[in-house]
């Protein structure tokens, strides 16, 4: 066991009866179970826990969520927290749904399959920019919880005139939930990098430029294209803060849209 009851197992840790394979604490957000009676601490509850964890994870990243410490920011023993939440990992999906919540209704007059996965692509986006720590969240699990559900259901909906079958609508899913993700976390890592070093955005790609220059002009012959790239003066002025997804989501749709003509 860790020092603050990680991989301890209490309560919580019971399947549920009903057939459903999840945890006590899953069905309980999903309504199927009551949620757990009042503990020997006043107050204490499934819904703080996680208010707890998302309030750590947003101020100190998803590392610092822990048993012991979400018990320490609610002023209870690490081992109180299992009548409610067998485990971080199992914190981390209620977490996770929390964050996430309901997704946005669609507006009545974005219609067709591409105008529809776009505007559930940007909708995802919004909500990985509001919470960074929530791409850095390790998967464990296929996705059970309410609100991700309802998130793929408007997802798979979006798909209803592209003709494709059921399979491929959740491999299209995959691919532009996968994109918007990555995208997340590489820009919020270039603005970090960026941030620490106390530069603007302009000046950093100004000095990669002349990093590059020096490298690559000794040997132009080995770096053609880098060369070119150069000269193009590309490297020179950072790019606006959407540009690289405007490119990649229209690029992704394009090859939906190549699949969905297959059909």
């Amino acid at each position: 066991m860790a020092a603050d009851g990680e991989g301890a197992r209490g309560e919580g840790t019971a399947r549920g009866e009903g057939g459903t394979g999840l945890s006590v604490s899953l069905e309980t957000a999903w309504g199927l179970r009551e949620r757990p009676s009042k503990g020997p601490k006043p107050g204490l509850s499934l819904d703080r826990i996680v208010d707890a964890g998302v309030a750590i994870a947003a101020s100190e990243g998803i590392g610092a969520v822990t048993m012991g410490r979400v018990a320490k920011a609610l002023g209870v023993s690490p081992m109180s927290l299992y009548r409610y939440v067998s485990a971080r990992d199992e914190l981390y999906v209620l977490m996770q749904d929390a964050a996430t919540g309901t997704p946005p209704e669609m507006p009545a007059d974005v219609t067709g399959w591409r105008a529809r996965l776009e505007w559930w692509a940007r909708a995802q986006r919004e909500v990985f920019r509001r919470n960074l720590w929530l791409v850095r969240m390790p998967i464990t699990s296929p996705p059970a919880s309410p609100h991700y559900l309802e998130w793929m259901e408007q997802g798979l909906a979006a798909l209803d005139d592209s003709g494709l079958e059921e399979g491929r609508k959740l491999s299209v899913l995959m691919l532009v939930g996968g994109f918007v993700r990555n995208e997340v976390v590489l820009m919020a890592d270039l603005d970090a990098a960026m941030r620490a070093g106390g530069q603007e955005p302009d000046e950093v790609m100004r000095r990669y430029a002349r990093t590059i220059d020096a490298l690559t002009s000794t040997e132009p012959g080995r770096f053609p294209a880098l060369r070119r790239t150069l000269a193009a003066g590309v490297l020179d002025v950072a790019d606006a803060e959407d540009t690289e997804f405007e490119f990649g989501i229209g690029r992704v749709l394009d090859g939906v849209a190549v699949l969905v003509g297959e059909r």
